[in-house]
């Protein structure tokens, strides 16, 4: 009779049954199959918080399906995800089939390939009671601030609104730096930038101070005409030169973070997307030529390791591929953070041979650009360093001093495969001509510039995730589901890649921090994060932890029931120009469940709504009339024509005033990491480079 083995999903039951054979029936248990109940608290805070776990309504039949296969098989395997998640499926399986979750019924795999699977069955184990515990205390932790401040928010905002402990850290981090972007107080200041040549070439260098090393930068135009009147006549002369080699190293293989940052900047993905795709190349794909197999290590983790199997691999597919110039002598190795969880390694490939380019044809458009990113970074991360030659130049002229700098590149290496992208501009390099100490240059044009201090970015996705992971903040399996969250319930709303706050984001922030200031803490709630690692490490007791949190949480409820007694926050409408055509007022956005509306401000006496529209300042290529701007549920911007569904035009692309030159039509933007300008005209084809 054959072992019965469960995993989560279906893709993943598939690809380990082909490794482990006909002794091993693999099925799926499609997630968690028990949870907290939905209508009420479901923990018992007078008696250590017991959690009061029930089957998942949808899950009756599976589970009635579970249990009859593990009746009928020679023993069960639980192979849910190397996670916490994955260990608290694994115990609410073994409570649902009555087995011992102290016995060696547990297995995980860090890579879904046949060496993968055997080593992961060749050493069974007892379910982890820390990583389950510290899944637990999360859960409960959450459950107990959603529901009851969610009340209190309902009661002193709005029905429909929630709170959360790492979503509303969130969107206070993204509602303070809108803040702070409101009250920056740009400064004015000037470069005087001096264009100069040197035989046919020329370069520029800016002017950096006067003789006595004092620096300058002219606060207003007055005092850059002043600089720019002293300096006529001035002789420009090369001055000390430092020459000089630097080595640039690569970024490591990628952890959960880093990859949803860097597919945030280079691919244009959200948080879910980038795990959705890593998630199905976790799984297995099936590949030409090789069948079902999973091609990345698993993907939510925090630790930079790297097999020395792999390290050994990637080594002789550079020799190989690039030559001994790009391959190093040992190993390049990467610390990991001091509270980065070592179970697993970095994000890398399964099969270094299997270059994105040969599996391209077996990959969706999505897990190719994804598998593409991990393989290069990884395979970059043990080639050899980028080196550049650097030069600086002292320029003077007359009683001021010009610098200019640059570099050129002598060594490739790593950079030939992978470089990574910045969310500020990347270093830009100018190749300076030869120059010698005391050489006389020709001036070519001397130009002061205007130029204002600027405040902080907007977060984005990538910007955001980076702050959280700084601060401690959620660990790699939060990331994605909290970004989530914020934009479905209409805290948080995209404006290109930036975020920014909505009026109920703000309106929610503002009353948090007033009442709840612990909850919205930033280093408080990195603390708690610290507590629950403990727990997963076996060093805190989560009971303890749960009480020494509620008894906080309580004073506070407490304290802001008193503090708000008898009065309510409004949350202020933002008026248009729209007249309401059933009674002539103003109508205003409001905030539904999927996103903003028009609504009239005469509720309930007028229940007038509309579907809120942006105009753009494109036309539609098929009918000729408006586009217009519209959000999907999940807070993404498309565009669509307003005679939808009728003319039934749709696109990703951003509408432009410019016109197709060749048809007249309006051009279109694409948002991809390659941005172009192209007519969506049928028939007409005209594209350029978007600059």
């Amino acid at each position: 009779m054959a072992k019965l083995v469960i995993v989560e999903s279906p893709a993943k039951a598939k690809t380990i049954g082909k490794y482990l054979g006909k002794d091993y029936e693999v099925t799926a248990s499609m997630g968690h199959i028990r949870d907290l109940p939905k209508s009420q608290l479901g923990i018992d805070v007078e008696h250590d918080y017991a959690p009061q776990y029930i089957n998942i309504k949808d899950k009756s039949k599976l589970i009635k399906e579970l249990k009859a296969k593990a009746k009928q098989a020679d023993g069960v395997l639980l192979a849910t995800d190397p996670d916490r998640e994955g260990e608290a499926i694994s115990w609410h399986l073994a409570n649902i089939l009555g087995l011992d979750p102290h016995e060696p019924n547990r297995v995980t795999f860090d890579e879904i390939t046949k060496k993968g699977v055997k080593e992961g069955m060749a050493h069974p184990r007892a379910i982890d009671e820390d990583l389950f515990n510290a899944q637990q205390a999360r859960r409960i932790l959450d459950r107990l601030v959603g529901y009851k401040l969610s009340p209190f928010l309902w009661r002193k905002v709005r029905r429909g609104l929630s709170a959360g402990r790492v979503q509303s850290v969130a969107v206070r981090l993204i509602d303070d730096r809108e803040k702070e972007i409101e009250n920056f107080k740009p400064d004015e200041y000037w470069n005087v930038d001096a264009t100069l040549g040197t035989g046919h070439k020329s370069f520029t260098a800016r002017l950096a101070s006067d003789s006595t090393g004092k620096k300058l930068l002219p606060k207003n135009e007055a005092e850059a005409r002043a600089i720019e009147k002293g300096l006529e006549g001035a002789e420009y002369t090369v001055g000390e030169l430092k020459k000089g080699k630097r080595a640039k190293q690569p970024t490591p293989a990628f952890i959960t973070s880093t990859l949803q940052q860097e597919a945030s900047r280079r691919l244009g993905f959200t948080a879910t997307r980038t795990m959705r795709a890593a998630q199905t190349l976790y799984e297995g794909v099936d590949i030409a030529g090789h069948g079902t197999m999973g091609l990345i290590t698993y993907m939510r983790t925090d630790s930079l390791r790297i097999s020395d199997e792999a390290l050994s691999a990637a080594h002789d597919y550079i020799k190989r591929t690039y030559g001994d110039s790009y391959a190093l002598a040992k190993p390049r190795t990467f610390r990991s953070k001091s509270n980065a969880q070592d179970g697993h390694e970095a994000i890398r490939p399964t099969m270094i041979e299997l270059s994105p380019m040969k599996i391209k044809d077996s990959l969706s458009a999505d897990q190719f650009k994804l598998y593409k990113l991990v393989w290069e970074r990884f395979i970059a991360s043990q080639m050899a360093a980028c080196v550049q030659d650097t030069v600086s130049a002292d320029i003077t002229a007359g009683e001021h001093l010009f610098k200019a700098s640059g570099f050129s590149v002598r060594f490739d290496g790593y950079t030939r495969l992978y470089t990574e992208t910045q969310d500020n501009d990347e270093e830009q390099g100018t190749n300076l001509p030869r120059l010698e100490e005391g050489e006389q240059l020709n001036l070519k044009e001397l130009k002061p510039g205007q130029h204002f201090t600027q405040p902080p970015p907007r977060y984005t996705e990538a910007t955001l995730i980076r702050e959280l992971e700084e601060n401690g903040i959620g660990r790699p399996s939060t990331y994605a589901p909290t970004l989530s969250t914020i934009l479905q319930r209409g805290y948080v709303e995209r404006e290109g890649k930036a975020l920014k706050p909505t009026i109920v984001g703000e309106t929610v922030t503002r009353l948090m921090k007033e009442q709840f200031g612990k909850i919205v803490d930033v280093k408080f709630t990195a603390e708690m994060e610290k507590e629950l690692d403990e727990v997963e490490e076996g060093k805190t007791e989560w009971v303890g932890m749960m009480h020494h949190f509620y008894d906080d949480f309580t004073e506070m409820l407490q304290s802001a029931e008193k503090n708000m007694e008898g009065t309510k926050m409004k949350i202020p409408d933002e008026e248009t120009d729209i007249v309401c055509e059933l009674c002539g007022r103003k109508m205003v956005v409001r905030h539904g469940k999927y996103g903003k509306f028009l609504a009239c401000p005469g509720f309930p006496e007028c229940k007038n709504t509309k579907t809120l529209q942006q105009e753009t300042p494109g036309n539609c290529p098929r009918c000729g009339k408006k586009v217009l701007a519209k959000k999907s549920k999940t807070g993404r911007t498309y565009y669509g024509c307003e005679d939808n569904p009728a003319c039934g035009f749709m696109t990703w692309d951003i509408p432009l005033e410019e016109k197709c030159p060749r048809c007249g039509s309006s051009l279109f933007k694409t948002t991809g990491r390659m941005k172009m300008i192209h007519c969506l005209k049928e028939g007409c084809g005209y594209e350029k480079s978007a600059k």
